[in-house]
C-alpha cells in the first residue's frame, strides 16, 4: 500500500469537497433570496401595476437563512462537542484495565499507537454488550479526545488487528476528522432547519377537524387571513430551497467522510507498518456483515444516534446497496466507503473474508471451540 500517496490524495479531495460544501451553503442563501423574489417577478410580469420589493428584502432573506444554518450548526455542535460525554451517550464506559485483561491490553495498545503517532493519549472507552467488531473516536480537542472499542472487537481481534483498529481511530483524532465532521454535520442540521422553518409557515387545520386538511374550501378560507396567505405562498418555496440545500450538503458531507476514512486507513498502515493489522480487521467485519445479512439475528443495535454513524470504523446503516436494498442514492449518502473497496486499497487486490474465532486474551491465539458432544 502506497500510504503516503493515498494520504495526499485524500487530503486534496477533502479540501475540494469542503470548499464545495461552503459553496452549497452560499448557494442556499442566494437561492432563498431568488426563490422568495419569484412572486414579485410573476406579479410584475402579468399585473398592470408594478410592485416594488420591500425595504431590505435581500439582506433580510440572506441574513435569516444564514441565521437558521448557523443556529442549527451551533445546536448540533454543542450536543456532540465533548468526546467523553458523547461516547457515554452512545453507551460507552471508561476502560477498567485492573479488572479485565482484555481492557488492560486495549489501554496498552492505545498508549503504543499514540507514541508512534506523536500525539496525546485519548481517554480509552469500552462499549459493553456489543458483539459487533467496531470502534469510534470522539472529541474536538486533545483534552477531550476519546477512543471507544466494542466488546466484540476485544473478543474477536488479535493484538495486531486491534492495533490496526486503534491506529485508524487515532488518525481521525490527529487529523482533526472528528472536529471537521462535527462542523459539517452541524451545517447539514442547519440546512434542515431551513426546511423546518418553511414547514412551520404553512397553516394547518384545527386538530378537531382533520378532514379540513383535504378540503380545498379550507385552503381558500385561509387566504382571508393575510399571514396565513403569506404562509401558503412562501412556506413551500422555503421548504423546496431548504430541501435542496440539505440534500446537497448531506451528499458533500458524506463524500468528505468517505475520503477521511481512506486517509485514516492509510495512516493506520503507516503507523503499524503492516497491512494485515487493519486489513484483517476489516475482513472479519466483512464476515460479520455477511452473516448478519443472512441471519438478521439483531436489529442494528450499535448506532444509538443516527447522526453519529460517521464516527464509527464501519457504519452499519444499510446505506450501501445490497440484494435487499439495491438503491442508488445510498451511494452518495453513505458516510463510509464499501468494505471490499477499503480492503482492496489496503492490500492492492481483493481479499476474501476471514472467520471469527474467539481470541484468548493472554496468548493472542484463537480459542478452539469444541462441539457439545465432545465433552
Amino acid at each position: 500500500m502506497r500510504f503516503f500517496d493515498q494520504q495526499a490524495d485524500a487530503r486534496t479531495r477533502s479540501r475540494q469537497l469542503s470548499w464545495a460544501f461552503a459553496l452549497a451553503v452560499t448557494a442556499t442563501a442566494v437561492g432563498m433570496n431568488l426563490a422568495l423574489s419569484l412572486p414579485w417577478v410573476i406579479w410584475n410580469a402579468f399585473a398592470p401595476h408594478y410592485a416594488a420589493y420591500p425595504l431590505g428584502f435581500m439582506p433580510i432573506n440572506i441574513g435569516l437563512t444564514l441565521l437558521l444554518i448557523l443556529g442549527g450548526w451551533w445546536i448540533e455542535s454543542s450536543n456532540c462537542r465533548h468526546g467523553v460525554r458523547l461516547a457515554e451517550k452512545l453507551g460507552a464506559r471508561r476502560a477498567q484495565p485492573g479488572t479485565r485483561f482484555a481492557e488492560q491490553r486495549l489501554v496498552n495498545i492505545v498508549g503504543e499507537i499514540c507514541i508512534a503517532a506523536h500525539m496525546p493519549a485519548p481517554a480509552v472507552m469500552v462499549l459493553p454488550r456489543h458483539e459487533g467488531i467496531n470502534a469510534f473516536a470522539t472529541g474536538t480537542t486533545p483534552l477531550d479526545w476519546a477512543v471507544t472499542v466494542t466488546d466484540g472487537a476485544l473478543e474477536r481481534l488479535t493484538r495486531d488487528e486491534l492495533m490496526g483498529l486503534i491506529a485508524h481511530e487515532c488518525s481521525h483524532l490527529k487529523e482533526g476528522d472528528t472536529a471537521l465532521n462535527m462542523r459539517l454535520m452541524g451545517m447539514v442540521a442547519g440546512l434542515e432547519m431551513v426546511w423546518d422553518f418553511g414547514r412551520s409557515l404553512i397553516p394547518e387545520p384545527e386538530a378537531d377537524d382533520e378532514r379540513r386538511n383535504e378540503d380545498w374550501r379550507w385552503q381558500l378560507r385561509t387566504f382571508q387571513t393575510p399571514l396565513a396567505a403569506l404562509g401558503l405562498v412562501f412556506g413551500p418555496i422555503i421548504m423546496a430551497v431548504g430541501w435542496l440545500g440539505w440534500l446537497a450538503g448531506h451528499i458533500l458531507q458524506a463524500a468528505v467522510s468517505r475520503e477521511r476514512e481512506y486517509l485514516a486507513d492509510a495512516r493506520a498502515v503507516q503507523w503499524t507498518r503492516q497491512a494485515d493489522g487493519l486489513g484483517r480487521t476489516l475482513r472479519k467485519i466483512l464476515t460479520q456483515q455477511q452473516e448478519a445479512a443472512a441471519q438478521r439475528p439483531l436489529a442494528r443495535p450499535l448506532l444509538r444516534l443516527s447522526r453519529a454513524s460517521h464516527l464509527f470504523l464501519v457504519a452499519d446503516d444499510g446505506q450501501w446497496p445490497t440484494p435487499e436494498n439495491p438503491g442508488r442514492l445510498g451511494r452518495f449518502l453513505a458516510t463510509h466507503p464499501p468494505l471490499p473497496e477499503r480492503i482492496r486499497r489496503i492490500y492492492g487486490r481483493p481479499r476474501s473474508p476471514l472467520p471469527l474465532p474467539l481470541i484468548d486474551q493472554r496468548t493472542g491465539e484463537p480459542v478452539i471451540e469444541l462441539p457439545p458432544h465432545a465433552w
